[in-house]
């Protein structure tokens, strides 16, 4: 259900956000089930009306009714987009601006003008109603440049990224407001203009940052370097609450995470284009994967990228990633270029895969899958084709491929997934690990339940890194491997299961979850199991279970080290007693 604030920012200035308690579409895979919030900024300058990042075309209607109260006082001559953020949606919502108000001007980037002349014609497949209207004049931000008012000072700044490439920034100099877009937003849906401290919104801060901007790291962090510079007073993004505390902290930290991201790892290139963003979420779904395995992920929206920059990312990579959608029953032609690229300059040795959505055929994905076999390139994984937008369980499944992508690509590198940060070498006869072994856990199968219906997406995995924390509340702690599939189903507020096995009836347990699973396998299949009050999975066989909430999360070197509040339990076997997990070293499990 859809609500709307409303912010007073300084005369002249206000803030409209549209809270959604359900994220539909785009970054669907990501929404820790918080609801997310899409904030829209305008003035009323002169004889103009200014709306700086306008809404996209569901909330249309809602944007007008607002703005009509202020515009009834006033009729403006003209009206002034600033967009960088383009997508189908905020397109349809254009141009029911311009059939409203008809003298309107766009102000945006060069890609940005691309963007909007591309998908100003188009009619996404299924779509019944396709409003026909001229395309207004639209001023082309090639540089910063100053747009100065009388109650506001505008300085816009292109930030294009491979994932937003029309991205543009603004800052509003009287005041210090930043315009972030998609940078530094996070999905949360705040009825408060800004988080209550630095600490609020970090944990959502870093997982939108982990999801959708670590493909694009030196990119984003050259951006958070260059408004570092800036007389920033408030960070309003394009998702989420505002940022006014501790500034500099935050954006030392954005650039922190960035640069951890790229020391002395193999690296894979994900080439792309997107028509609708639905190709865009699947590589960003198998980024995360990726990166969740310490393997750096490049981004290359190659609509948008020099062929030299792509030959270069070819070359320095340890694998690729190729994807399209299917306009009109072919690849664009972007992905044919990049396409002969891969195939004169791309390593037939080197890990590859290929994906893509579509509306009614998958054309580009089948051209793509015989050119590369014909080319002598072998797939990693088989083609993932995905008709319009992918749901929850599909995004899960295309994240566990790009674990197992980055697994691969590790295994044919030199580089190693855990390493000690003493520098020692962690091998079996060294004393240290060896002593380090000697610490023992419970062995335990952590399940974890998210989403109803066809959203519903379920995992599990073996634990035996496991440890009361506290007593009142009763807390337990527990360390998962980043490279997880269940990882990201253990977010702040998520429940879960432990199911605590016993010494006695270990075999099937052990057997079945002890493996690697497939992408998107049934880890339950054929097994007996209950549920917990909250929905977990609990393993009838087991000694007892634990249902749990996360409560605090923290990194820790490959693993995190994750805090619940247990909220329910009960033994099952009161006569066995608790298996446990001895090992002679501390360099695995």
């Amino acid at each position: 259900m859809n609500n709307i604030k409303q912010f007073k920012l300084k005369e002249n200035l206000e803030c409209i956000r549209f809270l959604d308690s359900k994220k539909e579409k785009f970054e669907l895979e990501f929404n820790l089930e918080k609801g997310t919030s899409y904030n829209t900024f305008f003035s009323i300058e002169d004889d103009c009306l200014i709306i700086i990042h306008p809404p996209e075309t569901n909330n249309f209607d809602s944007f007008l009714k607002i703005t009509n109260t202020y515009i009834e006082e006033f009729i403006p001559k003209k009206i002034n987009i600033i967009t960088g953020h383009i997508n189908p949606k905020i397109v349809e919502t254009i141009k029911k601006i311009k059939n409203y108000f008809n003298n309107l001007c766009l102000t945006s980037s060069v890609p940005g003008k691309k963007l909007i002349c591309e998908l100003w014609e188009q009619k996404k497949p299924g779509d019944k109603d396709n409003l026909k209207v001229s395309l207004p004049e639209i001023h082309v931000i090639k540089k910063e440049v100053i747009l100065e008012f009388r109650n506001n000072i505008f300085q816009l700044i292109p930030a294009p990224t491979a994932r937003w490439p029309g991205g543009l920034i603004v800052l509003e100099k009287n005041a210090g407001y930043l315009f972030s877009e998609k940078l530094f937003s996070c999905h949360i849906a705040s009825e408060d203009w800004s988080e209550n401290n630095r600490l609020s919104t970090e944990s959502d801060r870093k997982h939108f940052y982990n999801c959708l901007m670590a493909p694009m790291s030196s990119q984003i962090t050259s951006l958070t370097e260059k408004v570092s510079d800036f007389d920033i007073k408030y960070i309003a993004p394009l998702h989420g609450p505002a940022i006014e505390y501790s500034l500099k902290s935050f954006l030392n930290d954005y650039i922190r995470w960035g640069e951890n991201l790229s020391i002395n790892r193999p690296k894979v290139a994900l080439i792309y284009a997107s028509a609708y963003g639905n190709t865009a979420s699947i590589g960003d779904a198998l980024a995360k994967g990726i990166t969740s395995t310490s393997v750096e992920v490049e981004s290359i929206n190659c609509e948008f990228s020099s062929n030299d920059d792509l030959i270069q990312t070819i070359k320095q990579s340890d694998g690729y990633l190729l994807g399209s959608p299917t306009l009109g029953g072919h690849a664009p032609t972007p992905i044919v270029s990049a396409l002969g690229s891969i195939l004169s300059e791309g390593d037939r040795e080197k890990p590859i895969g290929i994906f893509g959505s579509f509306g009614w055929s998958g054309e580009a994905i089948d051209m793509l899958e015989s050119k590369l076999k014909d080319g002598g390139f072998t797939f990693s994984f088989n083609p993932i084709r995905v008709k319009f937008s992918p749901n929850k369980p599909k995004i899960k499944e295309i994240e566990e491929i790009g674990t197992h992508f980055g697994r691969n690509i590790l295994k044919k590198s030199k580089y190693k997934n855990r390493r000690s940060d003493t520098g020692m070498i962690s091998s079996k006869t060294n004393p240290t690990f060896q002593a380090l072994g000697r610490i023992v856990g419970s062995l335990c199968v952590l399940t974890a339940s998210k989403g109803e219906g066809e959203n519903n997406v379920r995992s599990a995995m073996l634990a035996s890194w496991v440890s009361q924390a506290s007593f009142s509340p009763p807390g337990l702690s527990i360390s998962v491997a980043k490279d997880r599939a269940v990882e990201s189903l253990l977010q702040i507020g998520d429940v879960f299961a432990l199911n605590i096995l016993s010494s006695n009836n270990l075999k099937e347990p052990m057997k079945r979850f002890a493996k690697p699973f497939a992408p998107g396998e049934d880890r339950f299949s054929g097994l007996e199991t209950e549920k917990t009050p909250n929905g977990q999975i609990i393993i009838t066989d087991s000694l007892a279970w634990l249902d749990a909430s996360v409560k605090e999360r923290m990194e820790c070197g490959d693993h995190w080290v994750i805090y619940a509040e247990v909220n329910y339990g009960n033994v099952l076997n009161k006569d066995d007693l608790t298996a446990v997990h001895h090992r002679k070293s501390g360099s695995n499990y």
